[in-house]
């Protein structure tokens, strides 16, 4: 897995340089921003959610606790869910 690290080694820039490309940053000159996105591409870095997920402390997760799967109802009850996409924000 290609870290930001080594977007950052092989482009020549610093790790708060790519994290500035990667979020659109005014603060990149485009000669720079150019590069950056060609190593991206070249080496095809994507994101690591877990890491996100670790520094902005939400996982955009949404757990079910079901009492039995058997049931037609509560089988069908996660595909429902993936469709209608529902987005809720709990504090638990």
């Amino acid at each position: 897995m290609v870290t930001i690290k080594d977007v950052a080694k092989v482009a020549g820039v610093s790790i708060a340089t790519v994290s500035r490309v990667i979020h659109d940053g005014h603060q990149v000159g485009e000669a720079c921003r150019a590069r950056v996105k060609k190593v991206i591409a070249e080496l095809g870095y994507r994101p690591n959610s877990n890491a996100r997920a670790l520094v902005s402390k939400t996982t955009n997760t949404l757990g079910v606790v079901t009492p039995k799967l058997s049931m037609p109802f509560l089988a069908v009850s996660p595909v429902v869910l993936k469709k209608a996409r529902v987005k809720t924000t709990t504090n638990c």
